[in-house]
């Protein structure tokens, strides 16, 4: 049977990136001459996305004003609220769409179509609910660590701050990579709170809803992690630069 890879993009591009030393928005630092957004909106395109939303709120003009695309869609996140509101946005934008959202970064400029193809091939091979991609980078780091049950269904996703000694000695972590049914995402970000330390909307709670509801969780490990590093200082903006030029002449 031929598998339907129609799939809708969300990228969230919101993040002011403080720790960038710089009041410009994060996806606007530019990397090997092109802002950090650009490798998202290529990655996405790549992979055959039909739609893309891209959900701004830091500096929101210049972004636009940047990336003038006719195909793509920009919906605001004002004020920042985290990653569970982030994605609530963009609900009107993708209201009437039955299939699968994934959603991406805009400060994860690395990630290959391909990669996004193979989390689609697992979504659909695992039936799953949502599937998240995953990588096992080298520690220490203070990235949301991956729980599964003995048969390595996801159970949930725990972020650092929040986890307990035992959860962050796990390997696995968590991408914000996201592939997931769309009717089911925006009905479980409804039932999302806030009640964590940063007073923030998580997305990774549409995990524990989807378990909750006896529904499949899966993990897409993939082992390249420098492939799916998200973009916080620069000093990373510089690896990343060193690493697409070693990409480019063939080196990695």
């Amino acid at each position: 049977m031929v598998k339907n890879m129609e799939f809708y993009a969300l990228i969230l591009a919101a993040g002011r990136g403080t720790r960038m030393k710089s009041d410009m928005a994060k996806v606007l630092h530019v990397l090997n001459g092109k802002p950090l957004l650009y490798y998202s909106l290529e990655a996405a395109r790549k992979s055959g996305a039909r739609k893309i939303v891209v959900i701004i709120g830091h500096q929101s003009d210049k972004v636009r004003e940047a990336f003038p695309d006719l195909d793509l869609v920009f919906v605001e996140q004002m004020p920042q609220l985290g990653t569970g509101h982030a994605v609530m946005q963009a609900k009107e934008a993708l209201c009437d769409y039955k299939g699968l959202t994934v959603i991406l970064c805009g400060d994860v400029p690395l990630l290959k179509p391909e990669t996004i193809r193979s989390l689609i091939n697992h979504h659909q091979d695992a039936q799953a609910l949502v599937t998240v991609l995953t990588t096992e980078p080298p520690g220490p780091h203070a990235y949301g660590r991956i729980v599964k049950n003995h048969l390595g269904d996801i159970l949930k996703i725990v972020e650092h701050r929040d986890a307990t000694e035992a959860e962050r000695k796990i390997l696995e972590i968590n991408t914000g990579i996201y592939c997931v049914d769309t009717p089911f995402l925006f009905a479980a970000l409804a039932q999302v709170k806030n009640d964590n330390q940063q007073k923030e909307y998580y997305l990774t709670d549409i995990v524990e809803i989807a378990r909750r509801e006896g529904r499949k969780v899966h993990a897409c490990l993939t082992v390249d992690y420098v492939e799916v590093m998200g973009i916080n200082t620069l000093e990373e903006l510089a690896r990343a630069g060193e690493y697409l030029r070693k990409s480019m002449s063939g080196q990695v």
